[in-house]
């Protein structure tokens, strides 16, 4: 699970966020702190650490970004979300200058949130399980999803985008899966035929990556799974 701190005076706005929090599949909120030294102590003495702050700005005798540069002089290895009213530049400027990961202006919607600390989670993830980069992958990581192209956006003759919606919607719900044509098929109570032929297009875009599996027949099958760099892509197809 990943521990997430949230550090806002207002108790409402606390709670919400630990609500929002707990409806995020493996994420937990470990802990509120309402002033920066409450969320200083729970640092020190919180076991497991805690991964992920999200932090107000506007607190009633404080300003949250005081407490940014202590984190990167003790060098804790947490990150910070920000949570706040404050939209004026230098506020933003000065986050972002000390490496907050993402800021979302109250009020705000659950989706944002979500996304939020689901991207934030598949940066981390990346970084912990790969060593090297390519220039593209790099690239990847640090810009974010690259838009759709105009060839990316247009369905090929003879698909349609209520069944494209279909499929897309069960392969955003399961995100790890590996899954061939007649097992996807099968889920969505579509022909195998027709499934095969998204699944191809998908794959043309990016979305899907393909490998080949070869049986005992010497039959290949082909199996797909998404790529995590183009989820945001495919939840535009789930619309």
């Amino acid at each position: 699970m990943i521990n997430v701190l949230v550090v806002d005076d207002d108790a409402m706005v606390a709670e919400l966020n630990r609500c929002y929090i707990g409806q995020i599949a493996g994420f937990i909120c470990c802990g509120t702190a309402s002033t920066l030294q409450q969320a200083k102590d729970r640092l020190m003495h919180i076991e497991p650490p805690v991964d992920l702050i999200l932090l107000d700005i506007y607190m009633q005798q404080e300003n949250g970004l005081d407490l940014l540069p202590e984190l990167r002089r003790s060098q804790r290895p947490v990150d910070v979300i920000i949570i706040s009213s404050a939209a004026d530049a230098a506020t933003i400027k000065t986050s972002l200058n000390y490496g907050v990961v993402d800021y979302l202006i109250k009020p705000f919607q659950f989706s944002r949130f979500e996304e939020a600390l689901t991207t934030w989670r598949q940066k981390r993830t990346q970084m912990n399980n790969q060593q090297y980069y390519q220039q593209a992958e790099l690239d990847q990581l640090i810009h974010g999803n690259p838009p759709a192209t105009n060839e990316q956006k247009r369905l090929p003759k003879g698909l349609t985008p209520q069944t494209l919606r279909t499929l897309c919607q069960w392969i955003d719900a399961h995100p790890g899966s590996e899954f061939s044509t007649d097992e996807l098929a099968m889920e969505v109570n579509i022909s195998r035929v027709s499934c095969r032929k998204y699944l191809i297009w998908l794959a043309e875009i990016n979305i899907l990556f393909t490998t080949i599996h070869y049986g005992a027949t010497g039959r290949p099958v082909y199996r797909y799974r998404l790529q995590a760099e183009y989820h945001s892509l495919l939840k535009h197809y789930c619309q």
